[in-house]
């Protein structure tokens, strides 16, 4: 449906009496030219010529603007909304009743004003709108981001699905979590082909950061038991291996890609205090 807005001249009688004119030309019961609606404007403060003409020069860029951002509220909405959307309206109202009733604004737009001042609040009044517009778009594209990735996560493999969506209370029965001063529990997803060479490598992770070295009776059997040196008189590095606690490795889950392994691992461990001198220094925390 199309609309063409049409000013005609009243010849100096009643503008009532001129629409009825235009009606009876138009009205064709075989065939009728088109529906006719009053489109009534109030009268304007023209001012002068000079900025009359000044003023028809600027209503060419405005217009342009303010259908542009119109067409861009539509395609929006299309865009959103769909066909499920509905029409769009215009104040809750649907579009072809608001132009086939439409009422001038008073409020917003008194009509003793210079028409220069009402081209400048109706283009502040379409450029607000075009500012909530694109906010509005902002946040929709970043809740559409965020949905689309829950979505991944949701209905992705293990290594990039929220375990605490897929880890249920069955599933994790059995399977012990430790997080003290020392011991922490960790999953790690992996592909299914890399099953064997994970469970094959998993305790030589890391096995050069845990120091493992202290007394050792094992290259002279007959002094077990008697007093060895113990704290910094060790050294505690001569022999090193991995944080990854043995015999913790244990399969929790896995789906059509992935497998979710559950592994204890030693979150630190404790350097002890020496002298110096008479001077005791503490012993320190080294956190993996």
């Amino acid at each position: 449906m199309s609309y063409f807005i049409s000013a005609i001249s009243n010849e100096g009688g009643a503008p009532e009496q001129a629409y009825r004119k235009l009606q009876s030309a138009g009205a064709c019961p075989e065939n009728p030219y088109a529906e006719m609606f009053k489109f009534e404007v109030p009268s304007l403060t023209v001012g002068t010529l000079n900025s009359l003409m000044e003023l028809s020069d600027d209503l060419v860029k405005t217009d342009s603007i303010i259908e542009g951002i119109v067409r861009k509220v539509q395609n929006n909405g299309f865009e959103f909304l769909g066909k499920k959307g509905g029409e769009l309206t215009v104040g809750g109202v649907p579009a072809p009743r608001y132009i086939q009733q439409f009422a001038w604004d008073y409020a917003k737009y008194p009509n003793r004003r210079p028409l220069k001042e009402l081209v400048s609040l109706i283009s502040g009044g379409v450029a607000a709108i075009d500012e909530e517009l694109k906010q509005l778009t902002s946040s929709y594209a970043s809740k559409m981001a965020a949905l689309q990735e829950g979505k991944s996560k949701k209905g992705g493999n293990l290594m990039i699905a929220d375990l605490n969506d897929v880890l249920t209370e069955e599933i994790m029965y059995g399977v012990d979590v430790r997080d003290t001063e020392y011991l922490k529990s960790l999953f790690i997803a992996i592909p299914k082909a890399s099953e064997e060479n994970f469970e094959a490598m998993v305790y030589q992770l890391g096995n050069d950061i845990v120091g493992f070295g202290g007394p050792d009776w094992s290259r002279d059997p007959t002094k077990l038991g008697e007093p060895v040196k113990f704290g910094s008189l060790v050294d505690r590095h001569k022999k090193k291996g991995s944080p990854v606690v043995p015999g913790s490795l244990k399969k929790v889950h896995s789906d059509a890609e992935t497998s979710l392994y559950g592994v204890t691992i030693l979150k630190g461990q404790y350097e002890s205090g020496y002298y110096e001198g008479d001077e005791f220094v503490a012993g320190t925390k080294i956190d993996f």
